[in-house]
C-alpha cells in the first residue's frame, strides 16, 4: 500500500499564493494518477485537481486557471499550485492515490483577510 504525506498548508490572504506537497512511498510505490480533494467545515469533500497516468490534468471548474497539479517522479512528490486564492479556496486539502484509492492525513488552508 501507498503512503501520503500532504504539507505545505497555512494560513494566507485573498490573491496570494501557496504550495501544496505529497510525498508518496510504500510496498507498491508509484506516484502515477493522483489528485488532490479538499473539504471545507460543514460541507463535503469535493474533487479539486488528478493528475493521470500519461501526465494528464484536469481541474473542477472552481479553480481553473488558478490551481496547477505537477509531480516529480525522482522526489516522489506531488504538487498543488495554488494562485489567487479565494476565502472560498479555505478547507482540509487531501492527496489521494487512485491506484490503491488511499488518501493522506490532509493540510488545512485558510485564505482570510
Amino acid at each position: 500500500q501507498v503512503q501520503l504525506v500532504e504539507s505545505g498548508g497555512g494560513l494566507v490572504q485573498p490573491g496570494g499564493s501557496l504550495r501544496l506537497s505529497c510525498v508518496a512511498s510504500g510496498r507498491t510505490f508509484s506516484i502515477y494518477d493522483m489528485g488532490w480533494y479538499r473539504q471545507a467545515p460543514g460541507k463535503e469533500r469535493e474533487w479539486v485537481a488528478r493528475i493521470a497516468e500519461l501526465g494528464q490534468t484536469t481541474y473542477a471548474d472552481s479553480v481553473k486557471g488558478r490551481f496547477t497539479i505537477s509531480r516529480a517522479d525522482a522526489k516522489n512528490t506531488v504538487y498543488l499550485q495554488m494562485n489567487s486564492l479565494k476565502p472560498d479556496d479555505t478547507g482540509v486539502y487531501f492527496c489521494k492515490h487512485f491506484p490503491t484509492e488511499h488518501w493522506g492525513q490532509g493540510t488545512q488552508v485558510t485564505v482570510s483577510s
